[in-house]
């Protein structure tokens, strides 16, 4: 596996090997000394699978207590991955950054806590697998408005198209109302 720091260096781009030949591919999404040596000790509580249709956005999702770190990656289509640091205490707080994952390029991603994330689908469909440092606890669950205009993220959305939003995520509140952590 190789693991590449990225603009904001808590937030790393995982490239596993992958073995393929005529049968399909085999590759290693997690194996814990690989992850270690990294600098990436990590315990995770819960895995989870999301299937989506094509503009659907999922984010910008955290949680206040609790924070989860995540394992992101897609085993099915592509999206539009992003993180946005809502750590006061960081230099980059309230930057974000944009990375397409796909079953394509099997590419991972390692969100910290500390972090909003969200991710909108390109494909016709995608299936999106993450695992967790924490369990999910709706008490303390809070969003960003994906369109936010102080963090001007830049979907890869159509001109003039709007992503599938639920109810929860169009109604957000924006990036300077929002709660951040230390």
């Amino acid at each position: 596996m190789q693991f590449e720091p990225t603009a904001i260096p808590d937030v790393v781009l995982i490239r596993p090997r992958v073995f393929g030949d005529a049968r399909g591919f085999f590759l290693e999404s997690w194996e814990v000394r690989k992850f270690a040596a990294a600098g990436l000790d990590i315990t995770f509580v819960q895995d989870n699978h999301s299937h989506s249709a094509r503009h659907t956005l999922r984010g910008l999702h955290y949680q206040i207590e609790q924070a989860q770190g995540k394992l992101v990656r897609v085993v099915a289509g592509e999206v539009y991955d992003v993180v946005v640091d809502l750590r006061r205490s960081s230099p980059n707080f309230g930057r974000w950054l944009g990375f397409t994952l796909s079953a394509e390029n099997q590419h991972m991603l390692w969100v910290p806590p500390g972090f909003a994330h969200g991710f909108l689908v390109l494909s016709e469909s995608a299936d999106f697998l993450y695992r967790v440092t924490d369990f999910w606890a709706p008490q303390h669950e809070r969003a960003i408005r994906w369109d936010d205009p102080q963090l001007a993220i830049k979907w890869p959305l159509p001109a003039g198209s709007a992503p599938r939003l639920s109810g929860k995520d169009a109604v957000a509140p924006l990036f300077a109302q929002a709660e951040y952590y230390r």
